[in-house]
């Protein structure tokens, strides 16, 4: 059975827990919303999941009810008995089932090696309601270097899923967004008022399905993602500023254009004109 605000809050209360500020912790209690994310995720009996920040498991269940084996990744060590117990309540002793207590991040530029040797060699998915702090790291790492993640489902802050879905010219167009859709098609699920959570966070949240290209826009996204952040640190400066006047540019593009401008197709290119080698 999905649980409800009140079970979370008893589950919580039972094991001596409260929701702890600097892990990012806000339960979605919404069950459509959570039904929306199961939807966009179309996890079925033999995939392989990531999951991150399972707190009480809400989300857990859902994922394996489906069938679906899930390595569940929990930085606060507080939550292993709660998970534990109420994930073999739920569900009986099941071999699907992996957690770790462990951050997800091995720094700002690597997935936790532990993380990626439990979901295998073979292909798996991202549903995660995602803390917020830790989701653009992880996201940019995930499509960057792990291209076994074919999917990714996830509840972020609303302002972090404009930009992934940006277009070229406004503010929210950046290295981030530009890093993702060049690997991943951008779809929005959802938005959530704070509402939907408890505690309710300050700002709004939004779920967003990433799914990997068949062709990504470039083979080498590491010189992609260095090019972006050369470029995006000086957004407002022409190109032949920030690269030199004699930079061989993508067709179509001059000297005087600005990062902001180019579409995430010409910045592609661009990396692959610029890259060393």
């Amino acid at each position: 059975m999905a649980q409800t605000l009140t079970d979370i809050k008893q589950l919580l209360a039972t094991h001596g827990l409260h929701p702890k500020h600097k892990f990012g912790q806000n339960y979605l209690h919404d069950g459509n919303h959570m039904a929306r994310i199961m939807d966009a995720a179309a996890i079925g009996p033999g995939d392989r999941v990531l999951e991150v920040g399972p707190g009480t498991g809400a989300l857990t269940e859902r994922l394996l009810d489906t069938g679906a084996s899930v390595v569940a990744v929990e930085v606060d060590g507080d939550f292993e008995t709660l998970l534990r117990d109420r994930i073999a309540h739920a569900c009986g002793p099941d071999a699907r089932f992996e957690l770790l207590i462990a951050d997800i991040l091995a720094g700002k530029h690597a997935i936790a090696p532990a993380a990626i040797h439990a979901v295998g060699d073979g292909p798996f998915k991202l549903i995660a309601n995602l803390p917020y702090q830790i989701a653009s790291p992880l996201l940019a790492n995930l499509v960057q270097n792990h291209p076994n993640m074919t999917d990714a489902v996830v509840m972020i802050q609303k302002e972090v899923a404009d930009r992934l879905a940006a277009p070229p010219g406004g503010k929210a167009y950046g290295a981030l967004g530009i890093l993702v859709q060049a690997m991943c098609d951008v779809t929005r699920v959802g938005v959530l008022a704070p509402g939907c959570f408890w505690p309710a966070p300050k700002v709004a949240s939004a779920v967003v399905h990433l799914r990997r290209r068949p062709q990504p826009l470039t083979d080498n996204p590491q010189a992609l993602s260095a090019l972006l952040q050369k470029l995006f640190t000086q957004r407002r400066k022409q190109l032949g500023k920030i690269l030199g006047r004699g930079t061989l540019l993508p067709a179509g593009v001059g000297p005087d254009a600005r990062p902001e401008q180019l579409s995430v197709e010409q910045l592609a290119e661009l990396a692959a004109l610029t890259a060393p080698g």
